[in-house]
């Protein structure tokens, strides 16, 4: 039975990587930005957000691509990279999921001054895994007119075919599907 597992387990890292040593590196897509007009007239609330930080555990702070081979165990492609550090990647396209969510919000990944809203964001999980899920998890705290507000998340979505392209996809997906979560809370706020 182990021995069994163990062959399906190698076979599975076989079909996960790539042939030979030609590296794969891989980006977040980004959503297009949606301009927004002010009808004249009619002033924009100009609030402020300002994504503070994006923490990642080490598993994911180096460049490989994450794949989780068990319940315990996981595996670090060593050709299947990111292109920049994937806390870089999920802050930019937090930033731009977030910008495109909330019209009239000024949103950077810089300080923007006094009255700004403050958004950190740990991410426990962003990787694929042996189910043909990906797992996309962690919380943020957001600070709001010094009230503190702290949110787990847990998103897991199925991929719809295999390889690593698919998997960043969806990796890419469910953190828009967090935004889209985080932009509903702040929209709460007054």
């Amino acid at each position: 039975m182990k021995k069994s597992a163990i062959i399906i387990v190698a076979l599975l890292l076989t079909a996960c990587s790539s042939s030979g040593n030609n590296k794969r590196y891989y980006q977040l897509p980004s959503p297009p930005q949606m301009a927004v007009q002010a009808s004249s007239g009619q002033s924009q609330s100009n609030r402020q957000l300002w994504v503070d930080q994006i923490s990642v555990p080490d598993y994911l702070a180096g460049n490989g691509v994450v794949y989780q081979t068990t319940d315990v165990q996981y595996v670090i492609a060593n050709n299947n990279l990111w292109a920049s550090p994937l806390d870089q990647q999920l802050r930019t396209t937090l930033v731009a999921n977030l910008s495109n969510q909330l019209p009239g919000w000024v949103v950077a990944s810089q300080p923007l001054g006094n009255e700004q809203d403050t958004l950190n964001v740990t991410v426990t999980g962003f990787h694929g895994r042996y189910d043909g899920r990906v797992i996309v998890s962690g919380e943020w705290l957001l600070k709001h007119q010094g009230q503190l507000i702290k949110r787990p998340f847990y998103i897991t979505l199925k991929q719809q075919q295999d390889g690593y392209d698919e998997m960043v996809k969806m990796l890419a997906q469910g953190w828009q599907q967090e935004a889209v979560s985080i932009a509903a809370q702040l929209n709460r706020l007054q």
